[in-house]
């Protein structure tokens, strides 16, 4: 062959291996350029969503709670500003970024140093001395990584295990300072406003702070809230509580509140009022959008709301009327116990509620309680208005309007029905006779027996209900039936049942638990076996009052929209009455009970005809209960001791009443001989106050004005309650 032809041959070989690696970089781009296509087309939008997730990061602010407003418009919680510094950290940066800040905050402001965690220490320590923590770590330690042992992450923990007292010794004054900054810097979020102080901040730490910010990365200086109380203690166990910048969310609801926006360190309500009206205190918290590069350093900052306070809640409760109950349950306290005839030495507790029977407005939730201070060692009368929907009691004969009308509903008795009150005697032996009254009054009317307050007439109408024969020092058969038939009348009046107020965790009360024993039905007719709340006891009289008609108790009478003024805001929600059923009796046989409440003021044999507030024209039922009050000691034994509990419920005036009341008074004597005069003397003393107020008011005087005062839990002497 010759060389031309050789070369020809090369020439020919050449470009097609070169046409070939074209063709195969020509589908490479190609499929590359379809995979683009593909992921823009079906995976675009996600990864947009990704980089604007990244890029544009919103957080939420605080904004004050609404306030809460007594019925006449007298502010009773507030908001109070407070100064206060915060931090936010940003998504890059590192805890020895932020310990360099904490270091030059440190020099600015004093911070509270005494409750810091031994964990808190220890990761300060390892933070800050790194060299003595690295020494911590043994080769040992490390071989058994390598080996799979352990995990890297355990060795930390041999490390904060490892760390000797007289090492976290070495950490000064000045470094624990550093130490509670640093550590409320760690609290909270990325891009999330962390409240560092609020508490005690100066004119000057806020004025020094806001000056030198360009050199403290990450701090500011805001307003802060806290809820302010202008009545001092009153009612504030119904208030409920706000958690703190600290505690932050419930932990039993921390998903709940997560879902609906919140951050982990948000304030909410975490009881009674503050709870229950949670979504409308809140109000709706400013909105930033921290804007992001990809690394997560801020570039910008945008307002996208400004954000609204919480809505107010306008009460039904009469703060200057709550005032006068809360004073006359303490002087009722203090002074019964104080009457060496009276046997009150157990007596640390009275409760008061009085509601408009027409509409459920609850114009007074009252309860006190005899404490000793652990501090002073003295004693005070501390609020407990809580325990008039939470604590439960005998309620003696309050009941009995209820087991009349039961009787009438049930058919056994009717308007004027007699009785004979005579002593009665239930089983054969003499260790299990039974004396069912103490008292002979002869053949008696509905009406007398509630004037009188008949335990007999009682025990007949529970007998007949339950179909049960009497005959003397004979057994009597109830059947266990008897007392869910007895209970369902009483029901209907709210009594073993739940009210229906605007507060969580009320109590419905305590069933009695035995079926068994037929003489418990007969305690049950006169309120001597289940136990009932106040503001059970106060429903039940309402019912009466109002001519059958059970209504819900409500303690909030309106929502408001906020105002930017001093004024309130547009009315969002009125809170209209609200029927919760109508009792099965007719007008007449409910007419017939109110005559025999009225009687037991004014008849001639009223068990409360000892009153001295009969210008109002009260009608109501006074009860003794027989009770136990139980003593722990502090060996570990306990000791029980039989007392009594003094009640009352009533209403005023009994043409036309405007107010109903329920008081309990637990645990008021030891001596049997003592009558409930102390409950009387409460619901003269509240109906007094109750009607001066609306005449005074009628008159033009002016109402409780906007008040803030400093005080606090009334302190006694030991000569005020021995």
């Amino acid at each position: 062959m010759t060389k031309q032809k050789q070369k020809k041959k090369k020439k020919n070989y050449v470009p097609s291996r070169l046409n070939l690696l074209f063709f195969a970089v020509f589908l490479l781009f190609s499929a590359l350029i379809l995979r683009l296509g593909f992921v823009q087309i079906v995976f675009g939008e996600d990864y947009r969503k990704e980089v604007d997730r990244t890029e544009n990061v919103t957080v939420n602010t605080l904004v004050p709670r609404g306030k809460i407003f007594d019925r006449f418009e007298n502010v009773v919680v507030d908001n109070t500003p407070l100064n206060a510094i915060t931090y936010t950290r940003m998504q890059t940066t590192t805890s020895k970024e932020q310990l360099e800040v904490a270091k030059k905050l440190s020099e600015i402001i004093t911070m509270d140093t005494d409750n810091i965690p031994l964990r808190d220490r220890q990761d300060y320590w390892i933070l800050t001395r790194p060299e003595e923590a690295e020494a911590l770590i043994t080769d040992e330690d490390r071989d058994k990584v390598a080996n799979g042992e352990i995990e890297e992450s355990d060795l930390y923990r041999l490390q904060l295990d490892r760390i000797s007292e007289s090492q976290l010794a070495e950490i000064t004054e000045e470094e624990e300072e550093v130490l509670a900054i640093f550590r409320e810097f760690n609290r909270g979020y990325s891009l999330t406003p962390q409240i560092v102080k609020n508490r005690d901040v100066s004119a000057k730490e806020f004025a020094m702070v806001s000056e030198m910010l360009s050199e403290l990365q990450g701090v500011d200086i805001t307003t802060d809230f806290v809820r302010s109380y202008q009545f001092g203690s009153t009612l504030s166990s119904i208030f409920g509580k706000v958690s703190t910048s600290d505690s932050g969310l419930p932990s039993e609801r921390v998903d709940e509140y997560l879902a609906r926006g919140y951050n982990r360190n948000d304030r909410v309500g975490t009881s009674q009022l503050e709870a229950q009206y949670e979504n409308v205190l809140q109000g709706n918290k400013a909105r930033v959008r921290n804007v992001t590069d990809t690394a997560g350093n801020l570039l910008h900052q945008e307002k996208v709301f400004d954000g609204q306070r919480g809505k107010d809640l306008i009460l039904s409760v009469d703060m200057e009327f709550q005032q006068k109950v809360e004073e006359i349950l303490s002087n009722a306290i203090i002074e019964t116990r104080a009457n060496p005839s009276a046997g009150a030495r157990f007596l640390d507790r009275a409760f008061v509620v009085v509601m408009n029977p027409k509409t459920g407005e609850v114009l007074s939730l009252a309860g006190k309680q005899l404490l000793r201070n652990e501090e002073t060692g003295q004693m005070e009368i501390n609020d407990h208005a809580l325990g008039a929907i939470q604590e439960a009691y005998e309620p003696g004969s309050t009941v009995k309007g209820a087991t009349v009308l039961a009787g009438y509903q049930h058919g056994v008795i009717a308007p004027y029905s007699s009785f004979y009150d005579t002593p009665l005697y239930i089983g054969r032996s003499e260790a299990a006779l039974r004396k069912a009254s103490y008292t002979n009054m002869g053949s008696i009317t509905d009406l007398t027996a509630l004037e009188r307050s008949s335990n007999v007439y009682m025990f007949r109408i529970a007998m007949a209900i339950a179909g049960a024969n009497y005959t003397p020092r004979q057994p009597l058969f109830i059947p266990p039936s008897a007392y869910d038939t007895f209970r369902a009348y009483l029901a209907q009046f709210g009594l073993g049942v739940e009210t229906g107020i605007d507060l969580p965790r009320e109590s419905s009360g305590v069933e009695g638990p035995d079926k068994s024993l037929p003489g418990l039905l007969l305690d049950l007719s006169i309120g001597q076996y289940d136990t009932y709340t106040t503001l059970q006891l106060a429903q039940y009289v309402s019912t009466i009052a109002n001519g059958g008609y059970r209504m819900k108790p409500q303690l909030v009478r309106e929502i408001r929209e906020p105002s930017n003024d001093e004024g309130l805001g547009p009315v969002v929600k009125p809170f209209q009455p609200e029927v919760l059923n109508r009792v099965d009796m007719t007008d007449a046989e409910i007419a017939h009970v109110q005559e025999g409440f009225r009687r037991v003021y004014h008849g001639t044999s009223g068990t409360a005809k000892s009153s001295t507030a009969k210008k109002y024209k009260p009608a109501g039922k006074s009860g003794t209960a027989e009770s136990v009050y139980r003593v722990q000691h502090d060996d570990g034994s306990r000791s029980n001791y039989e007392t009594l509990n003094f009640n009352l419920v009533g209403y005023a005036p009994y043409d036309d009443p405007e107010i109903a009341f329920a008081i309990m008074v637990p645990y008021a004597s030891t001596d049997f001989n003592v009558t409930g005069g102390v409950s009387t003397r409460i619901g003269d003393a509240v109906m007094e106050a109750y009607f001066d107020l609306k005449n005074k008011r009628a008159q033009g005087q002016p109402k409780l004005e906007d008040q803030q005062t400093d005080e606090e839990n009334e302190e006694l002497t030991e000569d005020d309650i021995e």
